[in-house]
C-alpha cells in the first residue's frame, strides 16, 4: 500500500467515461509525473486527487485515509496551478501565509514558516511586493511557496511551467528537482511535456484516451516502451518505427528491412525471442541516438549492426547532427556527433545499436516481450 493510492478509479460525465480503471500507488517521497497529450485525462485525475472533481467509482486514499467525498480543504494537499492563482491585491508575504491564516495558525508561526520558505526559494527580497511587480518565474516561486508553507502530505502541480519561456522553464525545472531532492516530499505533477516528465520524475504514468498506457521509471518508459504510442510520445526526436519482417536463421533472429534503394538488409537481434514470429511482419523500434556512425557507436554495446544507406537530409543542431534516411518506406532519424562528416545523397555506413532495439506487434501495437 502506498502513501497515495489510486485504486480502480473511473470518471464519467453522463454516459461518457473519460478515465478508465486507473490503478497507481505512489510511495512517500516519490515524484510521480502524469504525462500525455491534451484530453488524455491527466488533469482530471489530478483534480480528483485534489477533491475538485468527484470520483465516479473506485477509491483514493492519502496517508492511509480514504478521501472520497472529503472536502479539498481537509485532504492536507497543496496545489500549484498553471495560472499561479495569486491574489493581486496582497503582497508576496500575504499570499504565502493566507492559507495558514485561514486555518487559524498564530502569526508568529506564520511569520516563521514564511521566512523559512522564502529563504528556501530565495524570494526574501520580494515579500513586500505585489504579484503584478513580479516576473513569471518569480510568481511561480511564490505559488510554490504558498504550497510549501502548509507542509502538506501531497503536492499537486498542474502544468506549472507551461506559461514560462523556454529558458526559464528549464531553470525552474532544475529548481523543482533540487527542491524535491532536499525536502523529499510526495509530488504528483501533470505535464504534456515529455522532457519535463523524464527529467523530474522518479516514476511516470503515460496517459492516452483516459487509460494509463504505462507506469514505470523514466528509464523503463524510455528503453522499454509498452506500446507504439509510448515509444513515439516519449523522447525527442521520437523513436523510429519501421515495418520489418522477422527472419530466423539457426539460433539467430533478424529484422529484414529495405534500404532507400529497395534492397533488403538484415539487422540481427540480441536474442532469438521472436521464434514464433518467423516470416511475420513486426514494427521495429530504434531510438535516434542508437543510429550513428562507426566512430560514434556505443563502445559498451554488445550488438552493433552496420547498414549502408543513402543519406536524405542533414540537420546540424549544435551539439548534434540529425540525419534522415529512408528505411522500409519510412523516414528514420539518426542522432550523430556534431563533427561527423556526412552529406545529403551520400552512401553512408550507419552503425545501429541493436541492444536498444524493440519489436512491436503491428496489429495491437504492443511491445513483443522477450
Amino acid at each position: 500500500m502506498g502513501f497515495l493510492d489510486i485504486a480502480n478509479v473511473t470518471k464519467a460525465y453522463g454516459n461518457t467515461e473519460v478515465l478508465h480503471r486507473v490503478d497507481i500507488s505512489v510511495q512517500e517521497g516519490e515524484f510521480l509525473v502524469l504525462v500525455g497529450p491534451s484530453g488524455c485525462g491527466k488533469s482530471t485525475l489530478l483534480n480528483m486527487i485534489a477533491g475538485l472533481e468527484e470520483i465516479t467509482s473506485g477509491e483514493i486514499s492519502i496517508n492511509g485515509r480514504v478521501v472520497n467525498g472529503v472536502h479539498p480543504s481537509r485532504r492536507n494537499i497543496a496545489m500549484v496551478f498553471q495560472s499561479y492563482a495569486l491574489y493581486p491585491n496582497m503582497t508576496v508575504g500575504q499570499n504565502i501565509t493566507f492559507g495558514l491564516e485561514m486555518h487559524g495558525v498564530p502569526k508568529p508561526e506564520r511569520d516563521k514558516a514564511m521566512a523559512d520558505v522564502a529563504s528556501l526559494l530565495q524570494i526574501d527580497h520580494l515579500l513586500d511586493r505585489k504579484p503584478g511587480q513580479l516576473s513569471g518565474g518569480q510568481r511561480q516561486r511564490v505559488a510554490m511557496g504558498r504550497a510549501l508553507v502548509r507542509n502538506p502530505d501531497v503536492f499537486l502541480f498542474d502544468e506549472p511551467l507551461s506559461n514560462l519561456d523556454a529558458k526559464l522553464r528549464v531553470d525552474m525545472r532544475t529548481e523543482i528537482k533540487k527542491l524535491h531532492q532536499k525536502l523529499k516530499t510526495t509530488v504528483v505533477y501533470v505535464t504534456h511535456d515529455q522532457i519535463e516528465a523524464l527529467t523530474l520524475s522518479t516514476r511516470i504514468a503515460v496517459m492516452y484516451n483516459g487509460y494509463v498506457q504505462q507506469l514505470g521509471t523514466p528509464q523503463e518508459i524510455y528503453d522499454t516502451p509498452a506500446n507504439v504510442f509510448v515509444a513515439t510520445f516519449m523522447g525527442s526526436p521520437a523513436m523510429n518505427i519501421v515495418p520489418a519482417k522477422v527472419v530466423i536463421n539457426g539460433d539467430d533472429a533478424y529484422a529484414e528491412i529495405e534500404d532507400s534503394n529497395g534492397a533488403k538488409q538484415q539487422l540481427k537481434f540480441n536474442t532469438n525471442y521472436l521464434q514464433e514470429w518467423n516470416g511475420k511482419e513486426i514494427l521495429l523500434g530504434i531510438r535516434p541516438e542508437a543510429i550513428t556512425d562507426s566512430e560514434g557507436a556505443d563502445r559498451n554495446a554488445a550488438n552493433v549492426q552496420h547498414l549502408t544507406n543513402t543519406v536524405g537530409v542533414t540537420e546540424p543542431a549544435g551539439s548534434d547532427t540529425f540525419v534522415t534516411m529512408t528505411l522500409s518506406g519510412k523516414d528514420v532519424i539518426a542522432r550523430m556527433r556534431a563533427d561527423v562528416s556526412i552529406a545529403p545523397e551520400q552512401r553512408f555506413d550507419f552503425a545501429i545499436n541493436m541492444d536498444k532495439a524493440v519489436a512491436f506487434d503491428p496489429k495491437s501495437e504492443e511491445r513483443i516481450q522477450p
